[in-house]
């Protein structure tokens, strides 16, 4: 498998891909993308955080495409083909994280519907984490961890 594009902020786990943040010890704070050092909550003094996985689904909390390539020093296709990209806010955490969308459009999204995680290759090769429809994600979604007989 290819190597994650950012180390330390997701993982694929017996076909199942987590993204990683961080919870604080004291104030139960998350945070993503994983922090060391201190609390960021301006209410807490600690300094304990720990790794930890969040949760594989999420609501969309806002969605577009990317009808044009981005400037160098990015890797696009050749053709160019458009990307669909999507804000889920992570169940339970308050926590938005951007990513693209896999074999979903613009049209097949709305705010509010449950998406789940998944991973792709960008362009270039390096893999990422993406969104994609619940129970629709393959190998390193959902549907493996329902083989298994286990839930997200």
């Amino acid at each position: 498998m290819t190597a994650p594009v950012i180390n330390g902020w997701f993982t694929v786990d017996g076909g199942t891909a987590h993204l990683l943040g961080t919870r604080c010890a004291d104030c139960r704070t998350v945070y993503f993308p994983p922090r060391t050092g201190f609390c960021r909550n301006p209410y807490c003094d600690g300094e304990d955080l720990a790794e930890t996985r969040l949760p594989r689904r999420g609501t969309v909390w806002s969605y577009t495409n990317s009808c044009y390539p981005p400037p160098a020093p990015f890797v696009t296709a050749d053709p160019y083909v458009p990307v669909t990209l999507a804000a889920v806010e992570l169940a339970g955490t308050g926590i938005v994280v951007l990513g693209q969308v896999k074999d979903l459009t613009v049209d097949d999204l709305r705010v509010g519907m449950e998406l789940e995680l998944t991973t792709g290759p960008l362009a270039d090769g390096p893999l990422v984490w993406m969104w994609g429809a619940p129970g629709a994600t393959g190998a390193t979604g959902a549907t493996a961890e329902r083989q298994n007989g286990e839930s997200s």
